[in-house]
């Protein structure tokens, strides 16, 4: 009885000195989801192990927040294993992205902000070079010998090694995308995170496959800008080969994103001083590659040159557009469909025709712009930002020449917008800075003093998930932001975009990736975000395939019932999102038998 009893005291020191030597005291490891933000000295709720689910050709995200309780550590290296499921089938390692996130500062806060200043995770820099696809080593400086040059290798931001102190946290990113292929089912893995003094540990992995598949591109539509501001953060010209890289690895994030990417100039027909189109067959070839390689679903025309208006209404001239470039304008728009015809992308196309037209004048020049596409070819829609309901009734309608209304979401009225709808037209939704809805707003005196989910660094994240489950309950179906790439003070140290005020973050969705010896963009942790509202949008329109609009409305009437009132609890978005996948799992079951 002794000797038994001295066996097992011996083994518990023994498993005890092993756990402590596996780090159980000096780390832990916590799970927490897409939507969550945590920062460095925080204390942390969340869950010991991971469980997500996710459908076929989907990205599903989780965070993984590393604390050094008890005394400060050095994180040397983070693994992650292959995702065992069904029969033996994998989920392999090459199908997740790591990420560590890095801390940005909010100096000032954005107009009605809900956060305060401070430190704020939201650029996720990756484990791996996306371009060189090798690992980012850190800044060293060394010398052979004293008064020798100093040889420079690294850089500044890298994933790692980092370093803990006690009582601080370092949240981990983890992209997994479940590919196509892949039996339904449930896959586990495992987490592991090293560091110096044999600290090592693990947290277990869950992914439930759900059986169905998502799409390849975006069915939401959208328009997001395009990239040549980025010529200055990497200090180069805009139309040299190396920018030409770089804008494409940004068409390539955008893409991994769901989000449809600017079509690059270069690639389009060349426009003929006649405003015929010169189809050059290496562009041609190079076109159809990006739409094919980047699933894009839709094809913004670029305006005839020869029908600009003059940016000052002052002129007389004002609205008018000579007989000679009015034949060359319609000549080119003709030619431009034909070409979108030919190649089968005429559907997705849209003719981006004006921006905020603010002014009586502006509504005037919209009726002549709408009206010379329209007689040069009726099928072209054109896309106008501007609300679905006139900013001064004595203003001109201009509802002929608009075929895509696209309001500023504090702005938005359910009746015209339906109105709209009803009359064959199509309204997509945008946001910019911080505004409230206008005086002329149908509705002004009951939703003045409400709020929209702004986009900025400094609310929660759920603000950029939630616009299409809003879109989808007003059957808005496209999303505009004016830029994700606009200049800020600092991108790396103060992302705001002062205007005279900072928002923060606010038409910046991408870091230059500088810092990082990266030669494109580095990822926002909104812009994940941003990627799970498209991708909510496409199980709604599955669920929508299998029933109809209705039933879709009522489980997203759960999470956002209009633009005012909306949930930001990120477990009320996955519970939704649950609901529908088996709602979806369900009704293809049932259609078996």
């Amino acid at each position: 009885m002794k000797n038994g009893t001295l066996t097992r005291i011996f083994l518990f020191l023994i498993l005890s000195s092993f756990e402590h030597a596996s780090g159980d005291e000096r780390i832990t490891l916590t799970a927490l989801n897409s939507a969550e933000r945590v920062s460095q000295d925080q204390k942390v709720n969340g869950a010991k192990t991971v469980k997500i689910s996710s459908a076929r050709n989907e990205v599903e995200s989780f965070q993984v927040v590393v604390s050094a309780p008890t005394e400060n550590i050095n994180v040397t290296k983070v693994d992650i294993s292959d995702l065992t499921g069904p029969d033996g089938s994998k989920i392999e390692k090459e199908n997740v992205k790591l990420f560590r996130e890095e801390y940005v500062r909010v100096r000032l806060s954005s107009p009605r902000a809900e956060l305060p200043p401070g430190l704020y995770p939201d650029p996720l820099v990756p484990f791996i070079n996306p371009v060189t696809n090798e690992s980012i080593e850190p800044l060293n400086q060394s010398r052979a010998r004293w008064g020798e040059s100093v040889t420079t290798s690294g850089y500044d931001m890298y994933a790692v090694p980092f370093e803990v102190f006690k009582g601080q946290n370092q949240a981990l990113w983890v992209d997994v995308h479940v590919p196509m292929n892949v039996p339904a089912g449930t896959y586990s893995g495992a987490l592991t995170v090293q560091a110096r003094g044999g600290i090592s540990k693990n947290i277990d992995i869950t992914v439930t496959v759900w059986n169905f598949t998502l799409p390849d591109g975006p069915t939401h539509r959208n328009h997001f800008g395009s990239f040549g501001n980025e010529a200055r953060c990497f200090n180069i010209e805009r139309n040299s080969d190396r920018f030409k890289q770089i804008e494409m690895r940004y068409c390539q994030a955008m893409s991994e994103h769901r989000i449809n990417p600017p079509i690059p100039s270069y690639l389009l027909p060349q426009v003929n001083d006649d405003g015929s189109l010169e189809i050059i067959p290496e562009r041609h070839t190079a076109l159809k590659e990006f739409i094919t390689k980047l699933h894009v679903t839709d094809f913004e025309i670029p305006r005839a040159r020869f029908a600009r208006l003059p940016s000052s209404t002052l002129r007389s001239d004002y609205k008018t557009i000579s007989p000679e470039n009015r034949t060359k304008a319609q000549r080119y728009y003709r030619e431009f469909y034909k070409y979108l015809q030919d190649n089968g992308w005429e559907k997705g196309a849209y003719l981006y025709m004006l921006d905020e037209p603010n002014l009586r004048e502006n509504y005037e020049q919209v009726l002549v712009l709408g009206q010379l596409v329209h007689e040069a070819v009726p099928q072209i829609r054109c896309l106008v930002v501007e609300q679905t309901y006139p900013q001064d009734s004595s203003w001109p309608d201009i509802d002929p020449a608009v075929d895509i209304w696209c309001p500023l979401w504090s702005f938005i009225d359910r009746e015209s917008i339906n109105d709209k709808i009803a009359h064959g037209d199509e309204v997509w939704s945008y946001t910019a800075l911080v505004q409230r809805a206008p005086s002329y707003h149908p509705q002004y005196q009951t939703v003045k003093n409400f709020d929209t989910p702004y986009w900025h660094i400094d609310r929660p994240l759920t603000m950029y998930r939630v616009p299409t489950w809003i879109n989808y309950q007003y059957d808005i179906t496209g999303l505009l932001y004016w830029s994700t790439v606009t200049t800020v003070i600092e991108p790396w140290y103060n992302p705001a975009f002062a205007h005279p005020r900072h928002y923060n973050g606010g038409g910046f969705l991408f870091y230059p990736g500088v810092p990082c010896g990266i030669d494109g963009p580095v990822i926002s942790m909104r812009l994940k975000n941003l990627r799970d509202g498209m991708e909510d949008y496409e199980y709604f329109a599955i669920l929508e395939k299998l029933t109809d609009k209705k039933t879709v409305k009522k489980l997203v009437d759960t999470i956002a019932p209009n633009w005012w009132n909306f949930s930001k609890d990120p477990d009320e978005f996955l519970a939704a999102r649950e609901k529908i996948a088996q709602q979806i799992l369900n009704l293809k079951q049932a259609d078996k038998y």
